[in-house]
């Protein structure tokens, strides 16, 4: 049975009605028995920040950011995590008493998490490429270096933006940048992690049967329809697949601890939305 008062939280998008944040933060508050009200909220880049205001005066205790906000949302916050910093974006505001906002970025970790759980990937000593340098790459860049391995190579189609964004992590470990058609000389990697937004309009980055050593993980940070082209495509290839809704849950479940203080069985949430028709 819910207890206390209804702690007030949302995500704000564009678009965010498919979201799935609501889903999992009803899921758990049910396991945390808190009283939990968090609802999807369009805005638009006029509308945001009077949105985010709204939700903090009205008594919010903080809200998720996802695309095209999570850069305006860092610039919101009063005092923000390294994460954050790193990353130059925040999915996760909290609400503080004072009325300062913390601004953090959840993803590098909940990426870490489910790595080590539900996909076990190797990261100690490996060799990780990440396809793409744009926000979702840079989200959880910091994190992936921080796990320990070999080197992360950053593979773009614009040489200049897998640079700069390898070289404002180049002080955490070994991170190196080159574009996609260069990745033969790089491979093979133990854990390969797609960064784009490809399957979004329904295709996949084309990958090499050399890239990938025998047991190594293709990792898609897509999940649900935009992950079936590179699902498919590592089928073909006989790699070892998984998409990205574990990480999704992972940095809810982060989130959520910073808003309750609870940490919440992020695996049980994960199994029932994988088991749940469609």
């Amino acid at each position: 049975m819910a207890q206390g008062p209804v702690i007030r939280l949302a995500v704000f998008g564009n678009p965010v009605a498919q979201s799935l944040s609501p889903v999992i933060h009803r899921a758990f508050a049910q396991q945390c028995g808190l009283s939990v009200d968090y609802r999807a909220i369009e805005a638009t880049r006029e509308s945001f920040t009077d949105q985010v205001v709204l939700l903090a005066r009205q008594g919010g205790r903080g809200c998720n950011i996802t695309a095209p906000f999570k850069h305006d949302a860092l610039k919101l916050a009063h005092h923000s995590s390294e994460s954050a910093d790193r990353a130059q974006a925040a999915n996760t505001l909290v609400f503080e008493e004072g009325g300062e906002w913390f601004a953090d970025s959840t993803d590098g970790m909940g990426l870490i998490n489910d790595l080590n759980a539900g996909a076990a990937a190797k990261l100690k000593g490996a060799r990780i490429c990440l396809l793409g340098a744009g926000g979702a790459a840079a989200s959880v860049l910091a994190a992936l270096v921080a796990s320990g391995p070999e080197t992360v190579i950053i593979a773009n189609r614009s040489l200049d933006r897998a640079r700069s964004l390898a070289s404002t992590h180049s002080d955490l470990g070994p991170v190196e940048s080159c574009t996609p058609g260069e990745l033969f000389n790089q491979a093979p990697f133990d854990l390969f992690i797609n960064a784009t937004s490809l399957g979004h309009s329904g295709s996949a980055p084309r990958l090499s049967g050399e890239w990938l050593k025998p047991d190594a993980l293709c990792y898609d940070m897509n999940y649900g329809a935009a992950a079936l082209p590179l699902r498919d495509a590592c089928s073909e290839l006989g790699f070892r697949y998984s998409d990205g809704l574990g990480m999704l849950v992972g940095q809810a479940a982060l989130s959520f601890e910073l808003w309750t203080g609870k940490v919440p069985d992020a695996a049980k949430v994960l199994l029932q939305l994988r088991s749940s028709p469609g």
